[in-house]
């Protein structure tokens, strides 16, 4: 078996590395379809070996830890290019690689016609070289080379279409925001090296489990220290309180990339990275409650945005920063594999939310406004049926994948703490009040373009801005406007419907590898995980199947009641009741996302711009290139009268010799004068 992985790891390595040379050097001299192909032709290859790894790991528990060379060596620290070929990064490498090649694959549909078709694939394949370096990573070291690469290729993707301002703002926006995070892993890394004297997860773990959980030694404040900078880059890059704003920027960039970034890669990596290093986590109970607290208060926050935003992109950015709050709760309290089921099934339907919105967008002709929509479903019955598939999982109505990951959360919430339960209920009534909004807003009622239009002045106040800033510009490549007429909407073509399929598929069956216990099925999914969260102590408290029941009903009923509530208000909805609507005071403070933009604007943006203009004028220009031209000033002006000195002049020269002699010839008889004197 190991020989088979050493075989195999290699082309999973370097195989996305090679299809993004190939497009980025030869791409521009191939056809687009060919490019696409070598493009996702690669990610199908590399799914295929993630299957095969997959079945290789299932006949082991410890997975396959290899290092391919040797690094550097710095006294007693080792570094190597060590790979973890285990249960948790099998996992998500099937995650990435099988979704994203459904995005690679929809691309292809998308993307045509758009000038810079092969470098957006190099940029794809790209991504998915670092993301597989993140979670493959057998070391710290390595995965903080994946880590920084998404980054890079994040802020390549979302300022894709670099020619407007606002995407480049963005794409900025997203990177910075991202250093911020990045900064506390660093901070946590060194803090690891200190403590432990490795970086291998191995190591680590077993270190940690012998000189602190075996001991009982819970809430070491070095431990916290480390735990809490690890979270801090995990809240950057999965978009946590503080540090979420970036995220629904991001939306600047074309469909597929939010598709990819939100569903199936970039986001995903802050839960993985806490799941990885969970016996750190668990050592520190203190920190634990930190991720609890900012999961749940991100998930509400974003979710009341949500419920206000007009932009169909921005509806799912939203969620998706919703969503991860409740994965964040989950491993605040513990449930590891929890979370994980919930990233997992989201991957499917969140990728599926994203495609089918890019497909309404790519219909309408590159509109991105629910409320000049309205009545697509019989204008667009395949991304109409895998939309409504998809508002159904992530809303969590069963069997649909996500009633079976949520339900988990929830009843490990209620488990821990009726008040978890509680808000998480209210989340993810929340999500079906914004999901169905937006279902019903643009599948349902009559068609308001041309309403929406003659209207679009009434509503000013609203986030026309931020649909600037998210707005897909490869439709306006090729001659495409905005349609003012349902019989102008049209299906998307068979390559961007087909991963629609695949993907609503996933997202009806995918629940069923995390069957509650109390039907009697097992957990495939936590069974798969044990091994890898095995050395934690069983800390759940467990309820009743009664208990279990009631809730589960109470969390699925209301979310039954807001459909309804949804349909009978949204459906009826004209383009005047929206612009009115859109007056609410309340409804601006949600659509202007809080002002938590302008806050950060205030708080940090300007007086960064206020001391980098006083540093440069002042101190820089002032007194440092004062002083330093000062000195060259002087030089000049000083040389200036000396070089007066050498006149060319012979005369001048004699007659400063005879004055020299004379002085000499003084001063040496002063001493005899005055001596006789």
């Amino acid at each position: 078996m190991l020989s088979s992985v050493n075989s195999l790891l290699p082309i999973l390595i370097l195989l996305p590395l090679l299809g993004f040379i190939i497009c980025l050097i030869l791409g521009k001299s191939l056809p687009n379809k060919l490019v696409g192909t070598i493009g996702s032709l690669v990610i199908a290859v590399c799914f295929a070996i993630s299957i095969q790894f997959y079945s290789l790991v299932s006949q082991t528990d410890k997975g396959f830890e290899i290092e391919l060379a040797k690094w550097f060596q710095l006294g007693d620290l080792s570094i190597g290019f060590n790979f973890l070929i285990d249960r948790l990064s099998v996992l998500m490498l099937l995650i990435i690689t099988g979704v994203g090649f459904c995005i690679h694959l929809y691309s292809i549909g998308y993307m045509s016609g758009d000038n810079r078709f092969h470098r957006f694939f190099a940029y794809l394949n790209l991504f998915i070289f670092f993301m597989q370096m993140l979670v493959i990573g057998g070391n710290y070291l390595i995965t903080f080379i994946g880590w920084e690469g998404v980054g890079l290729c994040s802020y390549l993707l979302i300022g894709f279409w670099y020619e407007k301002t606002a995407y480049n703002n963005a794409a900025r926006k997203a990177f910075i925001m991202n250093r911020i995070g990045d900064l506390g892993l660093i901070i946590g890394l060194f803090l690891i090296i200190n403590q432990f004297g490795s970086l291998n997860y191995t190591t680590v773990n077993a270190l940690a489990e012998k000189n602190f959980l075996a001991n009982g030694v819970f809430n070491d404040p070095t431990i916290i220290f480390i735990s809490l900078m690890l979270f801090v880059g995990a809240t950057g890059k999965s978009a946590q309180i503080p540090l979420y704003t970036w995220l629904p920027d991001a939306m600047a960039g074309p469909t597929p990339v939010s598709a990819l970034i939100h569903a199936a890669t970039m986001v995903t990596a802050g839960i993985f990275l806490i799941v990885r290093s969970s016996v750190l986590f668990h050592l520190a109970p203190i920190t634990l409650d930190v991720v609890t607290y900012i999961g749940i208060a991100t998930s509400i926050f974003a979710a009341t945005i949500g419920l206000a935003q007009n932009d169909i992109k921005k509806v799912l950015a939203y969620s998706t920063v919703s969503q991860l709050g409740l994965m964040f709760m989950a491993l605040g309290i513990g449930a590891y594999g929890t979370a994980m089921f919930h990233l997992t099934t989201h991957a499917f339907f969140k990728a599926l939310l994203f495609l089918g919105a890019g497909s309404v967008i790519h219909g309408m002709g590159n509109e991105q406004d629910i409320r000049k929509m309205g009545g697509l479903r019989k204008k667009m019955p395949i991304t109409f049926i895998t939309f409504l598939i998809a508002t159904i999982a992530i809303t969590g109505i069963p069997p649909f994948a996500g009633f079976f990951s949520k339900d988990e959360i929830l009843a490990k919430a209620f488990a821990n703490s009726p008040t978890l339960w509680i808000l998480g209920v209210l989340s993810a009534s929340l999500t079906a009040v914004y999901m169905f909004r937006l279902l019903f807003l643009t599948f349902f009622g009559t068609f308001r373009g041309c309403d929406a239009i003659a209207n679009h002045k009434e509503s000013q106040h609203d986030t026309a801005h931020d649909a600037d800033v998210s707005h897909d510009s490869h439709d306006n490549n090729h001659g495409h406007q905005p349609v003012t007429r349902l019989e102008q909407v049209h299906e998307s073509p068979g390559i961007m419907t087909i991963p629609l399929i695949v993907l609503a598929i996933l997202s009806m069956v995918g629940g069923f590898m995390g069957i509650p216990e109390l039907f009697g099925a097992p957990h495939r999914l936590q069974e798969w995980l044990k091994p890898i969260l095995g050395y934690l102590p069983t800390s759940e408290h467990h309820i009743a199947e009664s208990t279990e029941y009631i809730l589960m009903g109470v969390s699925v009923g209301l979310v039954l009641i807001v459909a309804i509530i949804c349909y009978r208000i949204f459906t009826r909805k004209s383009a005047n009741d929206m612009a009115n609507e859109n007056q609410a005071s309340v409804f601006k403070l949600l659509a202007n996302k809080y002002y938590v933009d302008e806050i950060y604007n205030t708080v940090f943006v300007l007086p960064t711009m206020y001391l980098s203009k006083f540093w440069y004028q002042v101190v820089d220009t002032l007194v440092i290139d004062g002083f330093v031209n000062g000195i060259g000033r002087a030089v000049n002006w000083t040389g200036d009268r000396v070089r007066r000195v050498q006149t060319g002049q012979t005369g001048t020269y004699i007659f400063a010799m005879v004055v020299a002699i004379a002085i000499i010839l003084i001063y040496s008889l002063i001493p005899a004068l005055t001596g006789k004197m």
